[in-house]
């Protein structure tokens, strides 16, 4: 058997907070604990957290909030602080899982003390910029996100067109730890006749199913000519809009939908509920590094409509358990949801190897991969310099 190893993971995000960070995170800090290994979590205090209640494998911090994320933190530590605990007990290896001020002043530690350090890429920081109105900084991030990541001995990152874009752009060390998906809990079984008929739908009918943070980067726009397309080209059926989750966009959203169901945040075994109660799953995010959701609603048995990138390119073969378009193409979109509606034999074999495809992608395979890839990153960190794969970026003197 290996050696367990003692790991610290930093993150400004973590559970019970809903994002894609977030779950991934947990998934992979308790797999990993699992396997018997020692899992240390520095992250920012939450509202939840009782004060002076201390636990070994957690270090709360300081953090103050984001503007337009209501609930998220930047998180707050020193460097300093970093160098004392981790003089007193050493870890074999960090994961650094975002890249705000917590995570450099952890990469800073790291280098001075030399630890092995492997960084995650989970968020388009660069591209929400230009949603929020703030593209003069596109540059200015994608500087600053180059110059941390090669700073780290690897970076993940979810799926391999985010990687082919990374390389492009001059990020080095790159390996690819994609998504699983608990499809125990999302499974087709959880669907709810009367969740459905409180959405006002019979059993015929359509219910087409939007999850995720309602954000000016998730392209919500394009929700509303969709929905218009699809009534349009079946106004036999009755079709009703489910809109799950929140955020700042919810009240932009009530205007452009007003018949559609907004349900706001849902987790755990309701969440697989209002999945499994839909039919077809519309997803016109273009900026998601992966998009967990998108293996959710494959689980669930839905007919998942998305662009061609991230999660969507990695598991979605077109026509087959899914539909895609071209990344921006947005009448290649409605096309593509149009299509799955033509008829309801198409829907529903989409819909059957959807489930066929995603309960082939747990979560155990991502969690021994990403263990391996610790171990792997420990061993070259600890060779000879001169051994070592040459680097761009100097290490700190």
């Amino acid at each position: 058997m290996s050696e367990s190893l003692q790991i610290t993971l930093i993150t400004e995000t973590f559970a019970p907070e809903i994002n894609g960070v977030a779950n991934t995170l947990s998934r992979l800090c308790d797999g990993l604990r699992l396997r018997g290994h020692r899992v240390e979590v520095v992250r920012p205090r939450q509202a939840g957290d009782k004060t002076g209640a201390a636990r070994d494998d957690v270090m709360l911090c300081r953090g103050w909030p984001i503007p337009g994320y209501p609930g998220l933190q930047w998180g707050q530590s020193s460097m300093h602080k970093f160098l004392r605990r981790w003089k007193r007990t050493r870890p074999d290896v960090l994961y650094i899982a975002t890249e705000g001020p917590l995570g450099l002043s952890a990469l800073r530690a790291a280098r001075r003390l030399g630890i092995a350090t492997v960084s995650g890429f989970s968020t388009n920081f660069q591209q929400y910029a230009q949603e929020y109105g703030l593209g003069f900084l596109t540059r200015v991030l994608t500087h600053y996100l180059r110059w941390f990541h090669n700073r780290s001995d690897a970076t993940l990152v979810p799926s391999p067109s985010q990687k082919a874009e990374l390389e492009r752009r001059g990020f080095e060390r790159l390996q690819l730890l994609s998504r699983g998906v608990d499809s125990q809990l999302f499974h087709p079984s959880k669907r709810s006749g009367f969740l459905r008929e409180s959405w006002g739908l019979e059993a015929a009918d359509v219910a087409i199913v939007h999850v995720g943070r309602l954000a000016p980067e998730k392209n919500l726009r394009l929700l509303r000519p969709t929905f218009d397309a699809l009534q349009k080209a079946h106004p036999d059926k009755t079709l009703r809009m489910i809109i799950i989750g929140d955020g700042p966009e919810r009240a932009a959203l009530e205007q452009q939908l007003p018949d559609a169901v907004f349900c706001g945040t849902q987790r755990g075994e309701a969440l697989a509920a209002h999945y499994a109660s839909g039919d077809l799953f519309v997803f016109p995010s273009l900026t998601d590094t992966f998009g967990n959701v998108v293996m959710e609603a494959l689980a669930s048995g839905l007919g998942v409509v998305a662009y061609d990138e991230a999660a969507a390119a990695q598991h979605i073969r077109h026509g087959h358990n899914g539909a895609v378009a071209m990344p921006g193409d947005e009448e290649g979109f409605i096309d593509a949801a149009r299509w799955m509606l033509e008829d309801e034999e198409t829907l529903r074999r989409v819909r059957l190897n959807a489930r066929q495809h995603a309960g082939r992608h747990g979560w155990a395979g991502i969690i021994e991969l990403f263990e391996k890839q610790l171990r792997s990153v420990i061993k070259v960190h600890a060779m000879p310099e001169a051994d070592a794969t040459p680097r761009r970026a100097s290490r700190p003197s």
